[in-house]
């Protein structure tokens, strides 16, 4: 049990490197502290990922930025209250920045599929359903405004298809096992004790996002995804072009629900149902990933099951693999 808790938070803490020094110092004292091991040792698996270990501590006061003592304290002196935030919340963060790195694909779907008609996996509030009404700056490579939204910005390297103009979005909706409701005060306060403590900007960049979202609704089914996708797929295509995507969420599976839930895309795009595009860490599916070498701190953005680009986890950063153009033909599917 020790070593595993070890293992999962010294990777944690390499994750975390050069995002947060905080959580970096956190997750090292964790890995090496045998009595916070057993204080996690009475939650499910699941429930003892850092994230949400550390959301919980700072929602009931723990002080961030700050050195492990202050974490320990807290989870010492709090234990009984954090441990009950941590079985009844979850770590749906709702990364809005990764819109930068994700938008490309959506763009040269729409070029040539028409309107798209978007299904998120694991959509928390929504943010990340509405690519159109944010602007983008790709630098080096271009720009991309008029949505009189706030602008996301990632780098860029590659061949990167920077779009000339937002996808035409007919249709957002999405499946989550805890949908939030973005006018609810508490859910959104929750969202933002997820941000990591030193990035003010990820901090101003999910309020932005939260405005985008309460201006205009979405349809998000509370589910199971593995038993709700199929039917989504089909309401959204009356609409437009249904693309399935999702980012750091098929990581919360447990490993035979990930291999499930792959076969079940692999189905749907084979059979001309939809689009598909994931961005997750490196392994979590490994089909998509494939012998891929992946750089730290990246994930592998993939198109219908094949990698197209590497990723930065919050959106900073988008590399490209493929040329342009070839985007639109990768992958099993009957759309392109």
């Amino acid at each position: 049990m020790e070593g595993n808790v070890a293992n999962r938070y010294r990777e944690f803490a390499a994750y975390a490197e050069g995002d947060s020094p905080c959580f970096v110092d956190w997750a090292l004292g964790v890995a090496g502290d045998p009595e916070i091991h057993t204080w996690l040792a009475d939650l499910p698996r699941i429930k003892q990922q850092p994230n949400l270990l550390f959301a919980a501590a700072r929602w009931h006061g723990a002080e961030a930025p700050s050195d492990y003592s202050e974490l320990r304290r807290a989870l010492l002196a709090d234990g009984d209250a954090i441990k009950e935030t941590i079985r009844h919340r979850s770590t749906q963060t709702n990364e809005a920045g990764r819109l930068a790195t994700l938008t490309p694909v959506l763009a040269r779907i729409g070029r040539v599929s028409g309107p798209l008609s978007l299904i998120e996996v694991g959509a928390s509030a929504g943010l990340c359903l509405f690519p159109d009404r944010f602007d983008y700056a790709w630098p080096p490579a271009g720009a991309l405004s008029g949505s009189g939204g706030p602008t996301l910005t990632a780098s860029v390297s590659g061949p990167v298809p920077i779009p000339t103009a937002h996808p035409e979005i007919s249709w957002r909706g999405g499946v989550d096992l805890n949908p939030l409701d973005v006018d609810d005060d508490d859910a959104m306060t929750w969202l933002t004790t997820l941000v990591w403590p030193e990035q003010e900007d990820r901090r101003a960049r999910l309020s932005a996002a939260i405005g985008v979202a309460r201006a205009e609704s979405a349809y998000i089914v509370k589910g199971d995804l593995l038993e709700e996708l199929p039917g989504l797929v089909a309401q959204a295509r009356v609409h437009g072009t249904p693309v399935v995507f999702h980012s750091a969420v098929i990581a919360y599976l447990e490993p035979g629900a990930r291999s499930r839930f792959h076969d079940v895309m692999v189905d749907l795009v084979g059979a001309g149902d939809c689009r598909w595009i994931s961005n997750e860490a490196p392994g979590v599916l490994p089909r998509v990933t494939g012998s891929t070498d992946v750089p730290a701190q990246r994930f592998v953005v993939g198109l219908d099951g094949i990698p197209v680009a590497f990723a930065h986890p919050h959106g900073h950063a988008l590399d490209w693999l493929v040329p342009g153009e070839s985007v639109l033909s990768v992958g099993p599917g009957t759309l392109s």
